[in-house]
């Protein structure tokens, strides 16, 4: 799918260039097929999935 030269990698890195931007929807399209949502989690064009990354609340930073 990608047009790129040299082509993209794959999803797994920042590389591939989104194609398709939905962000009211909370989703982009690259330009490897792959289906990238907000909460990082991801739909690859094989059908896999790879699970959002959850960041534990107790590493998250507060605000005093």
């Amino acid at each position: 799918m990608c047009s790129h030269q040299p082509s993209c990698p794959t999803s797994d890195s920042d590389a591939p260039h989104i194609m398709a931007a939905h962000p009211e929807q909370g989703w982009n399209l690259l330009c490897t097929g792959a289906i990238v949502f907000d909460d990082t989690g991801e739909l690859l064009p094989d059908g896999s999935v790879i699970a959002p990354h959850r960041v534990l609340v107790e590493q998250l930073t507060v605000a005093a």
